[in-house]
């Protein structure tokens, strides 16, 4: 290369990074985020969590094209290896034991407390927060003095946006004004352009959808508007306010960033996690990735770009459609005059994780508008707070007095007796509903029953029950001996069900609890196995990773120093 040519591209890259420095400088002060490096000088990160993709179906959608920033940092050096998350596989579980090394007692997206009626489910921030408080008690965040994007825990993060645990605590667009809101126009043109573009094709797209339904149906359901709007602010717009948001903290120089996007993961429950919408999805997260890594380039060339999944997804067939009703239906059934509870997934409304985050932000953005805009925005507020879960905003369960209370996640249900507010054991279970145990046992949607007798773990059988052992698992797991550890683990934990009801498996396609064709939260295939993309320079080797409790040592000593023996407490 001549020496002039050289002097050109110096001036081109001084050029941009004076602009672009300039850009992100002052809109970080119009977004009440301060510019300017951090008071340490150690080593930085990024994390990027893509939310429910498998290791074996990152391997299908690099085949086939659909995550090219991926396979040109692989091609470039990144490790691309497999780990197993632990039991259960499901996003709160794992967040708790990467940020705080603390999953225990976590025992499934959706639980039961009997001594107090508290009926937790991870998408309620209330509840998430209140988890999050009990698995932090003691442990350092290993995002101490960083930022958290879209996550369920904030890891203790200074700045956390979007993040469930954290909600109503920091707004993103909170400090914005009329002229602010004007400023992002003009500098962020591109970006502005592209929300636009991909929110009409996305509307046009599900609007026709909805049309075509509404013809099929022989015009009696009305096409919904409203809905796919809401589906398309969580999925392509809040993806980019929160790229927008990564990129402003990497100029920052923020220590340590964490961001979930979950487009994948919702597409992939009701569509399949192969299926060209959720590929389509996974393409949209990679090209978030590909600027997150651009503007590391750019700005910080040492700080670790850190690319995972929290779990997988493994092929279901609901329950519903085996049997023709619910699990909790077959048990209420079965126990005659005892009544039952649960708070069963709804496939026809939009993810209430994001639902949450518009509301909070509408919150912010309401004060600071015109008398009209407000109107505007409490209209929309109307709008979405008709579509969120009943159950989102209710710390307390409604049906403490319930006999029977079942917690359904994914392929994985815990069901608890309200008898008595200590556990019990399988024995005193069978001496008050003796049919139930049988029903469970020979249900052929059921693949395995969990108890406990005299503290320890059980399979209950047609026949009675053994010993839970790796020899005694139903055959198709990947590692039977690991598989019984984690659900001893499982059943050891104080708010586990009375029983543990796992969906039956066989050639790779689990029954679920929920109405999913995808799902997680229990054993068996690719749900069990998500993936972590490495730095060819970063010591990390995640194959023999159990449980995501092992990955929260390697964040604290790397990027904050501390020696295993000052945080290593239970």
């Amino acid at each position: 290369m001549s020496w002039w040519l050289r002097r050109i591209l110096a001036i081109l890259d001084w050029l941009v990074l004076t602009f672009s420095g300039r850009k992100y400088e002052l809109l970080a002060r119009r977004l009440g985020r301060e510019a300017g490096e951090p008071a340490d000088e150690g080593r930085r990160f990024v994390a990027v969590q893509i939310d429910g993709l498998a290791h074996a179906d990152l391997l299908h959608a690099l085949g086939e094209g659909y995550a090219p920033t991926l396979q040109r940092l692989i091609d470039q050096g990144y490790r691309l290896q497999r780990w197993r998350c632990g039991l259960p596989s499901s996003t709160p579980a794992v967040q708790a034991g990467i940020m705080y090394g603390n999953n225990w007692d976590v025992p499934a997206f959706r639980w039961y407390e009997k001594e107090s009626g508290f009926a937790p489910v991870a998408k309620a921030p209330a509840h998430i927060e209140r988890i999050q408080a009990r698995v932090a008690a003691g442990r350092q965040g290993i995002l101490t003095g960083g930022s958290s994007y879209s996550n369920l825990m904030d890891g203790g993060a200074r700045l956390a946006l979007f993040t469930l645990a954290a909600m109503g605590r920091q707004r993103f667009f909170e400090h914005l004004r009329g002229i602010g809101w004007a400023l992002l126009m003009i500098l962020l043109p591109w970006r502005v352009l592209r929300i636009a573009g991909l929110t009409a094709w996305e509307l046009s797209r599900d609007v026709a959808k909805s049309f075509v339904h509404w013809v099929r149906s022989g015009l009696r359901a009305r096409p919904s508007l409203i809905e796919p709007f809401l589906v398309v602010m969580a999925n392509v717009v809040l993806g980019e306010v929160m790229a927008f948001g990564v990129a402003l903290d990497i100029y920052r120089g923020v220590p340590g960033i964490y961001v979930t996007f979950y487009g994948y993961d919702e597409i992939a429950h009701g569509a399949g996690a192969r299926s060209p919408e959720a590929l389509h999805g996974l393409k949209r997260i990679d090209g978030h990735i590909r600027e997150i890594d651009r503007l590391r380039r750019l700005y910080w060339p040492g700080m670790d770009l850190l690319i995972l999944s929290d779990h997988g997804m493994s092929a279901s067939l609901p329950f519903r459609e085996l049997d023709g009703r619910t699990l909790r239906q077959c048990i209420a059934e079965c126990v005659g005059d005892a009544s039952t509870w649960d708070d069963e997934w709804d496939p026809d409304v939009a993810d209430a994780a994001s639902l949450s985050f518009l509301l909070d932000e509408l919150d912010g953005v309401e004060r600071h508008l015109s008398s009209r805009g407000r109107r505007l925005v409490r209209a929309m507020r109307l709008r979405i707070e008709r579509r969120e879960p009943a159950h989102a905003d209710h710390e307390w369960n409604l049906a403490r007095g319930s006999d029977v209370v079942v917690r359904a996640s994914g392929g994985t249900a815990h069901i608890y007796f309200n008898v008595t507010e200590a556990h019990m054991d399988v024995s005193e279970v069978a001496l008050l509903y003796p049919a139930l145990l049988d029903m469970l046992a020979e249900h052929t949607g059921i693949g395995l029953v969990l108890g406990a007798e005299d503290g320890r773990p059980v399979i209950v059988t047609s026949r009675g029950t053994v010993t839970l052992t790796a020899d005694r698992l139903p055959p198709g797991l990947s590692n039977p001996e690991q598989t019984a550890a984690d659900l001893s683990r499982l059943l050891s934990f104080p708010h586990a069900g009375d029983l543990v009801v796992f969906g039956a498996w066989d050639h790779g396609e689990i029954i679920s609890f929920e109405e999913q064709v995808a799902t997680h939260g229990s054993i068996g295939g690719p749900q069990e196995l998500p993936f972590f993309l490495v730095p060819p320079d970063v010591p990390l080797d995640v194959s023999g990773v159990t449980n995501a409790e092992q990955l929260y040592p390697f964040f604290m000593e790397r990027y904050h120093g501390t020696r295993a023996d000052e945080w290593a407490s239970r």
